[in-house]
């Protein structure tokens, strides 16, 4: 039995009034992919911005219930440590623009004012480009803007930025979305090998996606968690009619 990493209790998650994600419990296993899917809108995103306090970074919003990270409760917890432990690579490849790659990678621990020597930085740099397979596309072009490599390369280079903070959990908010096919299956490709690393925990509206590269689904609709369970049983032998109808595209 595969052990629980992440684990929510009656999770809430509130912009204003309005509840986007009602009371969801959920139990993430470590070194898996588990995808989080479901239609536009139905509170995906905000989920797992909820698990490295991202979410209430947005004025207005709030969280009710519990979020435990290997047993520690992460709202009791200060936030840029969760956030270190738990990385987050967003829908479009936001390297910082006026930072070389080389800087981009090793942008956490400066954030984070925390010391690095220079030879313990090189080894940061190339351990996590080679981490997200991109070391060597640009080992050659470490002192060259981020913002001249492909859309496909600045969302590895997102990866590893992520990655060199050492994580325990990445949150890839739909992370191929603004790719091309080539450089989504290179991403994908990717997530593969990162599991025997990290957790990676995926948001994707991508059916098709999410049967190929994870390994458990939650199957989210209207902010409720409507099924979760091993990737190949939900698609093949869904339990609840929501969950059937979404995965033969009648909405979604």
């Amino acid at each position: 039995m595969e052990s629980t990493i992440l684990r929510t209790e009656g999770l809430c998650a509130y912009f204003g009034e309005n509840r986007v994600v009602n009371k969801v419990s959920l139990s993430i296993p470590e070194m898996m992919v588990t995808t989080v899917m479901g239609p536009s809108g139905c509170g995906k995103t905000t989920l797992i911005r909820c698990f490295n306090r991202i979410h209430e970074l947005i004025p207005g919003a709030k969280v009710e219930g519990k979020v435990f990270l290997r047993g520690e409760d992460v709202y009791a917890t200060e936030p840029m440590i969760i956030r270190r432990r738990i990385g987050m690579v967003f829908q479009r490849p936001n390297p910082f623009p006026t930072m070389t790659i080389y800087d981009n990678v090793i942008a956490g621990y400066k954030l984070n004012g925390v010391k690095r020597s220079s030879a313990e930085s090189d080894e940061i740099v190339e351990e996590s480009l080679k981490k997200a397979a991109l070391w060597d596309e640009v080992k050659n072009h470490l002192h060259r803007k981020g913002t001249f490599l492909s859309g496909g390369q600045q969302q590895r280079l997102c990866i590893a930025r992520a990655l060199a903070m050492n994580p325990d959990i990445l949150l890839l908010d739909e992370p191929t979305s603004a790719l091309d096919p080539k450089a989504t299956a290179r991403v994908e490709q990717l997530m593969a090998e990162l599991k025997r690393t990290v957790t990676l925990v995926l948001v994707t509206h991508n059916i098709a996606q999410a049967g190929r590269v994870s390994d458990f689904t939650a199957f989210l609709y209207l902010g409720e968690l409507v099924e979760f369970g091993p990737t190949e049983r939900l698609h093949t032998a869904p339990k609840d009619k929501r969950t059937e109808e979404f995965l033969t595209g009648k909405f979604g």
